[in-house]
Protein backbone atom coordinates (compact mmCIF):
# COMPACT_ATOMS: atom_id res chain seq x y z
CA UNK A 1 0.00 0.00 0.00
CA UNK A 2 1.49 3.31 -1.06
CA UNK A 3 -0.59 5.55 1.21
CA UNK A 4 1.31 6.02 4.47
CA UNK A 5 0.20 5.65 8.06
CA UNK A 6 0.80 8.92 9.91
CA UNK A 7 2.88 9.06 13.07
CA UNK A 8 1.63 11.52 15.74
CA UNK A 9 3.98 14.25 16.96
CA UNK A 10 5.61 12.85 20.13
CA UNK A 11 6.28 14.82 23.33
CA UNK A 12 9.42 17.00 23.28
CA UNK A 13 9.66 16.83 19.49
CA UNK A 14 12.75 18.66 18.21
CA UNK A 15 11.26 20.36 15.12
CA UNK A 16 10.03 23.84 16.13
CA UNK A 17 7.27 23.73 13.51
CA UNK A 18 5.61 20.81 15.28
CA UNK A 19 6.82 20.89 18.88
CA UNK A 20 3.65 22.56 20.18
CA UNK A 21 1.33 20.22 18.30
CA UNK A 22 1.66 16.99 20.27
CA UNK A 23 -0.44 14.14 18.78
CA UNK A 24 -0.85 16.04 15.50
CA UNK A 25 -0.89 13.61 12.56
CA UNK A 26 0.11 15.89 9.67
CA UNK A 27 -2.06 18.36 7.75
CA UNK A 28 -5.23 18.42 5.66
CA UNK A 29 -6.53 20.66 2.89
CA UNK A 30 -8.27 20.74 -0.46
CA UNK A 31 -6.96 21.73 -3.87
CA UNK A 32 -8.45 22.26 -7.31
CA UNK A 33 -7.33 20.16 -10.28
CA UNK A 34 -8.57 21.07 -13.79
CA UNK A 35 -10.93 18.55 -15.40
CA UNK A 36 -13.01 18.38 -18.57
CA UNK A 37 -16.48 17.05 -17.71
CA UNK A 38 -19.41 16.72 -20.14
CA UNK A 39 -20.98 20.10 -21.00
CA UNK A 40 -24.13 19.37 -19.01
CA UNK A 41 -22.07 18.86 -15.82
CA UNK A 42 -19.73 21.82 -16.15
CA UNK A 43 -21.71 24.22 -13.93
CA UNK A 44 -21.31 21.77 -11.02
CA UNK A 45 -17.56 21.59 -11.60
CA UNK A 46 -17.09 25.37 -11.61
CA UNK A 47 -15.14 26.32 -8.49
CA UNK A 48 -15.41 29.53 -6.49
CA UNK A 49 -12.43 30.73 -8.50
CA UNK A 50 -14.37 30.23 -11.74
CA UNK A 51 -12.35 27.24 -12.91
CA UNK A 52 -13.77 23.94 -14.16
CA UNK A 53 -12.15 21.52 -11.74
CA UNK A 54 -12.46 18.74 -9.21
CA UNK A 55 -12.03 19.62 -5.55
CA UNK A 56 -9.51 17.14 -4.15
CA UNK A 57 -9.16 16.48 -0.42
CA UNK A 58 -5.60 15.60 0.54
CA UNK A 59 -4.12 14.56 3.88
CA UNK A 60 -0.35 14.30 4.30
CA UNK A 61 2.23 13.35 6.88
CA UNK A 62 4.98 15.64 8.15
CA UNK A 63 7.35 14.37 5.43
CA UNK A 64 5.04 15.31 2.52
CA UNK A 65 3.64 11.82 1.88
CA UNK A 66 -0.06 11.36 1.28
CA UNK A 67 -2.08 9.62 3.99
CA UNK A 68 -5.50 9.93 2.34
CA UNK A 69 -6.81 11.29 -0.97
CA UNK A 70 -10.42 11.82 -2.04
CA UNK A 71 -10.81 12.91 -5.65
CA UNK A 72 -13.99 13.22 -7.68
CA UNK A 73 -16.05 15.88 -5.98
CA UNK A 74 -17.18 18.76 -8.19
CA UNK A 75 -15.33 22.05 -7.94
CA UNK A 76 -18.44 23.73 -6.53
CA UNK A 77 -18.48 21.41 -3.47
CA UNK A 78 -17.37 23.02 -0.21
CA UNK A 79 -14.35 21.74 1.69
CA UNK A 80 -16.45 20.93 4.76
CA UNK A 81 -18.90 18.85 2.73
CA UNK A 82 -16.07 16.83 1.21
CA UNK A 83 -14.49 16.25 4.62
CA UNK A 84 -17.81 15.02 6.02
CA UNK A 85 -17.98 12.54 3.15
CA UNK A 86 -14.38 11.45 3.75
CA UNK A 87 -14.88 10.59 7.43
CA UNK A 88 -18.24 8.89 6.86
CA UNK A 89 -16.99 6.33 4.31
CA UNK A 90 -16.23 2.76 5.48
CA UNK A 91 -12.74 3.08 3.97
CA UNK A 92 -12.49 6.81 4.62
CA UNK A 93 -10.29 9.09 6.67
CA UNK A 94 -9.73 7.90 10.24
CA UNK A 95 -8.78 10.36 12.97
CA UNK A 96 -8.35 8.57 16.33
CA UNK A 97 -9.60 10.35 19.46
CA UNK A 98 -6.88 12.51 20.94
CA UNK A 99 -5.29 13.14 17.54
CA UNK A 100 -5.93 15.86 14.97
CA UNK A 101 -4.95 17.63 11.76
CA UNK A 102 -4.39 21.39 11.32
CA UNK A 103 -6.93 22.74 8.80
CA UNK A 104 -7.71 26.12 7.27
CA UNK A 105 -10.80 28.32 7.44
CA UNK A 106 -12.77 26.11 5.08
CA UNK A 107 -13.28 23.56 7.85
CA UNK A 108 -14.89 23.55 11.29
CA UNK A 109 -12.76 23.95 14.39
CA UNK A 110 -13.94 20.67 15.89
CA UNK A 111 -12.42 17.65 17.58
CA UNK A 112 -9.81 16.18 15.27
CA UNK A 113 -9.50 19.31 13.11
CA UNK A 114 -7.63 22.33 14.50
CA UNK A 115 -8.42 25.58 12.68
CA UNK A 116 -6.74 29.01 13.02
CA UNK A 117 -8.27 32.14 14.55
CA UNK A 118 -10.50 34.18 12.24
CA UNK A 119 -9.87 37.85 11.50
CA UNK A 120 -6.15 37.53 12.27
CA UNK A 121 -3.03 37.54 10.11
CA UNK A 122 -2.30 33.98 9.09
CA UNK A 123 -0.35 33.00 5.98
CA UNK A 124 3.22 31.83 6.57
CA UNK A 125 4.59 34.28 3.97
CA UNK A 126 3.45 37.19 6.18
CA UNK A 127 5.69 35.94 9.00
CA UNK A 128 8.55 35.07 6.64
CA UNK A 129 8.58 38.73 5.59
CA UNK A 130 9.55 39.74 9.12
CA UNK A 131 6.18 40.73 10.63
CA UNK A 132 5.87 40.05 14.34
CA UNK A 133 2.75 38.71 16.06
CA UNK A 134 1.05 41.10 18.48
CA UNK A 135 -1.33 38.76 20.30
CA UNK A 136 -1.69 35.13 21.32
CA UNK A 137 -4.10 34.61 18.40
CA UNK A 138 -1.57 35.87 15.86
CA UNK A 139 1.23 33.86 17.42
CA UNK A 140 -0.93 30.73 17.33
CA UNK A 141 -1.80 31.43 13.68
CA UNK A 142 1.90 31.85 12.86
CA UNK A 143 2.79 28.46 14.38
CA UNK A 144 -0.33 26.82 12.90
CA UNK A 145 0.51 28.15 9.43
CA UNK A 146 4.10 26.88 9.66
CA UNK A 147 2.85 23.38 10.46
CA UNK A 148 -0.08 23.32 8.01
CA UNK A 149 2.20 24.52 5.21
CA UNK A 150 3.27 20.89 4.75
CA UNK A 151 0.05 20.08 2.83
CA UNK A 152 0.49 23.13 0.61
CA UNK A 153 4.01 21.94 -0.15
CA UNK A 154 2.75 18.41 -0.84
CA UNK A 155 0.22 19.72 -3.36
CA UNK A 156 2.79 22.09 -4.85
CA UNK A 157 5.37 19.35 -5.38
CA UNK A 158 2.68 17.00 -6.71
CA UNK A 159 1.52 19.47 -9.37
CA UNK A 160 5.07 20.45 -10.30
CA UNK A 161 5.93 16.78 -10.76
CA UNK A 162 2.88 15.79 -12.85
CA UNK A 163 1.96 18.22 -15.63
CA UNK A 164 -1.33 16.38 -16.21
CA UNK A 165 -2.57 17.90 -12.93
CA UNK A 166 -1.95 21.44 -14.20
CA UNK A 167 -3.96 21.30 -17.43
CA UNK A 168 -7.07 19.72 -18.91
CA UNK A 169 -7.13 16.11 -20.00
CA UNK A 170 -9.84 14.64 -22.19
CA UNK A 171 -10.36 11.25 -20.63
CA UNK A 172 -13.79 10.36 -19.19
CA UNK A 173 -14.33 12.31 -15.97
CA UNK A 174 -14.09 9.16 -13.84
CA UNK A 175 -10.68 8.41 -15.37
CA UNK A 176 -9.54 12.00 -14.82
CA UNK A 177 -10.30 11.83 -11.10
CA UNK A 178 -8.59 8.44 -10.81
CA UNK A 179 -5.48 9.95 -12.41
CA UNK A 180 -5.30 12.41 -9.50
CA UNK A 181 -5.24 9.55 -6.99
CA UNK A 182 -2.71 7.62 -9.08
CA UNK A 183 -0.39 10.64 -9.15
CA UNK A 184 -0.57 10.90 -5.35
CA UNK A 185 0.40 7.23 -5.02
CA UNK A 186 3.28 7.63 -7.46
CA UNK A 187 4.38 10.72 -5.52
CA UNK A 188 4.57 8.59 -2.35
CA UNK A 189 6.55 5.91 -4.16
CA UNK A 190 9.05 8.48 -5.41
CA UNK A 191 9.37 10.03 -1.94
CA UNK A 192 9.99 6.57 -0.47
CA UNK A 193 12.64 5.57 -3.02
CA UNK A 194 14.30 8.97 -3.52
CA UNK A 195 15.07 10.72 -0.21
CA UNK A 196 16.67 13.67 -2.03
CA UNK A 197 13.80 14.67 -4.31
CA UNK A 198 14.90 17.17 -7.03
CA UNK A 199 11.29 18.25 -7.63
CA UNK A 200 10.90 19.14 -3.97
CA UNK A 201 14.13 21.15 -4.16
CA UNK A 202 12.78 22.90 -7.25
CA UNK A 203 9.54 23.70 -5.46
CA UNK A 204 11.44 25.09 -2.48
CA UNK A 205 13.29 27.48 -4.80
CA UNK A 206 10.01 28.48 -6.46
CA UNK A 207 8.39 29.09 -3.06
CA UNK A 208 11.31 31.28 -2.00
CA UNK A 209 10.98 33.37 -5.17
CA UNK A 210 7.24 33.86 -4.54
CA UNK A 211 7.45 34.82 -0.88
CA UNK A 212 5.51 38.05 -1.48
CA UNK A 213 2.63 36.36 -3.32
CA UNK A 214 0.11 36.28 -0.47
CA UNK A 215 -3.42 35.52 -1.66
CA UNK A 216 -6.44 37.30 -0.19
CA UNK A 217 -7.98 33.89 0.55
CA UNK A 218 -5.23 33.21 3.07
CA UNK A 219 -6.52 35.91 5.45
CA UNK A 220 -8.91 34.22 7.87
CA UNK A 221 -12.36 35.83 7.88
CA UNK A 222 -14.95 33.13 8.59
CA UNK A 223 -14.98 29.89 10.49
CA UNK A 224 -17.42 27.72 12.44
CA UNK A 225 -16.20 26.55 15.83
CA UNK A 226 -16.79 23.93 18.49
CA UNK A 227 -16.86 25.45 22.01
CA UNK A 228 -14.94 22.58 23.58
CA UNK A 229 -12.30 22.49 20.87
CA UNK A 230 -12.03 26.29 20.89
CA UNK A 231 -11.29 26.18 24.63
CA UNK A 232 -8.45 23.74 24.02
CA UNK A 233 -7.16 25.92 21.20
CA UNK A 234 -7.25 28.99 23.49
CA UNK A 235 -5.26 27.16 26.17
CA UNK A 236 -2.67 26.06 23.62
CA UNK A 237 -2.43 29.55 22.13
CA UNK A 238 -1.92 31.11 25.57
CA UNK A 239 0.83 28.62 26.46
CA UNK A 240 2.57 29.22 23.11
CA UNK A 241 2.43 33.02 23.40
CA UNK A 242 3.58 33.16 27.02
CA UNK A 243 6.50 30.85 26.22
CA UNK A 244 7.50 33.05 23.26
CA UNK A 245 7.28 36.25 25.34
CA UNK A 246 9.24 34.59 28.12
CA UNK A 247 12.04 33.89 25.63
CA UNK A 248 12.25 37.47 24.43
CA UNK A 249 9.64 37.43 21.67
CA UNK A 250 12.21 37.30 18.88
CA UNK A 251 11.67 36.64 15.19
CA UNK A 252 11.43 32.97 14.22
CA UNK A 253 12.92 31.17 11.24
CA UNK A 254 10.68 29.02 9.02
CA UNK A 255 12.56 26.23 7.24
CA UNK A 256 10.93 24.66 4.14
Amino acid sequence: MLLVRPEPVPPNYHDSRWSWFQNCLGALDGTYVPVYPPAVDRPRYRSRKGEISTNVLGVCSRDLKFVFVLSGWEGSATDSRILRDAISRPDGLIVPHGHYYPVDAGYQNAEGFLAPYRGQRYHINIWRQGHMPTSREEYFNMKHSAARNVIERSFGVLKMRFAILRSLSYYPIRTQTRIVTACCLLHNLIKREMPNDPIENEYTAWERDHIHDVEVDDHITTIETSNQWSGERDALATAMYNHWLGNGGGQEVFPP
